[in-house]
């Protein structure tokens, strides 16, 4: 094997390795909660070395904040969501099939992340720096749809009387990863069902 094919091998092994550690944080944090779950824990459920754990992401708070953002992504790319193609084809669309695919994306989204999410609002209350990394999601998800207001008020799609940015905050308030999980998790909805809900709310609030 040449020296290349050995480094690659080793960073496939790597990344494979760095992925069933997340995978086990998830499943642990979800469980079981922040706070409780142990890195020696997570350890033991991915099957390593606890050294080679804190090796690879050094701390508890790490392992979350890389977890949060590849279940938000839903890979490892460094492409932000509004450079990602999805992005630029609901930005296209008209404003009702613009809001349906930005629900429809929503949903997908939510459907990996919103019971980290969960894990990431129920230990902010006593973490300062899981805190941060709540604040910071919210403060994302609103200027991805601030955004997308935007682009309706330049297609001339919002109501009367509604600012981008109150139309982001309404879009806000209704696609939050909380209310997913109570109409999916809690009260039985499929995603579709809570895509469907979601886009009709916003397009009756928000559209001409």
């Amino acid at each position: 094997m040449t020296g290349s094919r050995k480094t690659g091998a080793r960073a496939a092994k790597a990344a494979a390795t760095r992925e069933r550690m997340l995978k086990a944080a998830r499943k642990l944090f979800i469980e079981g909660g922040y706070t409780a779950t142990t890195m020696q824990a997570i350890a033991v459920e991915a099957g390593v070395a606890v050294q080679t754990l804190y090796f690879t992401f050094d701390t508890k708070r790490a392992i979350l904040k890389e977890l949060l953002d590849v279940e938000i992504a839903g890979d490892t790319l460094p492409i932000a969501s509004l450079e990602r193609p999805w992005a630029e084809e609901a930005l296209a669309a008209p404003p009702a099939e613009m809001l349906r695919l930005l629900a429809g994306k929503t949903a997908e989204i939510h459907s990996r992340v919103a019971a980290v999410l969960e894990v990431v609002r129920s230990a902010a209350a006593t973490d300062p720096e899981i805190a941060e990394f709540w604040r910071t999601n919210i403060t994302q998800r609103h200027t991805v749809l601030a955004v997308f207001t935007g682009a309706l008020a330049a297609k001339g799609g919002l109501r009367p009387g509604v600012s981008p940015p109150r139309a982001a905050d309404t879009a806000l308030a209704i696609m939050t990863p909380e209310t997913y999980l109570l109409l999916t998790r809690d009260r039985g909805w499929s995603s579709e069902e809570w895509t469907d809900w979601a886009a009709d709310t916003l397009a009756r609030l928000l559209l001409q």
